[in-house]
């Protein structure tokens, strides 16, 4: 038996906009479900429902889409904002179904951000459970220390709870600059950011390169492309592989 879904996700899901105006199209009486008019709140099975929007009838059978975006330093991470800033929907407008972010990188951080239309493929993306490690490529101001190098390592208090052991290494020094490999294996907000203010550095640059074993590669600021049917597969499976270590009592996530 298919599980129902909520009718403003289905309705997000096949592009007739985004779930807050979903929700002021059914509160408006524009959505019926077979032959019913739909209240908020009500939910349905895209598979098998009648779903009709403004008497006509919705395709809820679009093809799954995963595209791999190059977020540029400015962008938001959302598809709308109200306050009139630069959001990453204006960089997919190409893509001819509706695709969402995968989790988020702020507005002053850049690099790979995922994307797509499949609730699966995203929910095991960023469920706490199943976290696929993300490298970034961080820039920070004036120097770093051995100790200062341990701590981010080890793991450090902020927000009240304590980071997860992370793989950092130096790539590159110089006077009042150092530039680092960070691999996370958690994704808390603006974690990065936290930690290195926590122990006294300042972030000049934040560069997401990899998630799991894809990586940015070529692909400049502002541009996307599709996934592969592998790389789809590669991450969906790190992110279960993932999960099954986190449930035994192991010393992964050293360097």
């Amino acid at each position: 038996m298919t599980e129902k879904i909520r009718l403003q996700k289905i309705l997000a899901d096949a592009g007739v906009a985004s779930r807050r105006k979903a929700e002021e199209m059914i509160s408006a009486g524009y959505i019926k479900v077979n032959d019913r008019t739909a209240q908020v709140g009500d939910k349905a099975d895209p598979k098998h429902d009648k779903i009709t929007v403004h008497g006509k009838l919705l395709n809820t059978h679009t093809a799954s889409v995963y595209l791999v975006l190059h977020k540029p330093r400015g962008f938001i991470t959302t598809m709308s904002d109200e306050r009139d800033r630069k959001c990453v929907a204006e960089l997919v407008q190409e893509v001819p179904v509706r695709v969402y972010p995968v989790g988020r990188l702020d507005r002053e951080s850049e690099g790979m951000l995922l994307m797509t239309n499949d609730g699966e493929f995203a929910n095991a993306m960023m469920h706490p459970s199943r976290h696929v490690p993300k490298t970034y490529r961080v820039t920070v101001r004036p120097g770093i220390t051995e100790e200062q190098l341990t701590q981010l390592t080890v793991g450090i208090m902020i927000d009240g709870r304590k980071t997860a052991p992370a793989q950092v290494k130096v790539l590159h020094q110089e006077s009042g600059r150092v530039v680092m490999e960070i691999i996370l294996h958690e994704g808390r907000n603006r974690q990065i950011r936290k930690m290195c203010e926590a122990v006294g550095l300042e972030v000049a640059r934040l560069k997401r390169t990899a998630i799991g074993n894809l990586r940015l590669g070529m692909l400049q600021p502002g541009e996307w492309r599709y996934l592969t049917a592998q790389e789809v597969k590669q991450l969906t499976t790190a992110a279960k592989a993932d999960r099954r270590e986190q449930t035994q009592p192991a010393d992964h996530h050293k360097d």
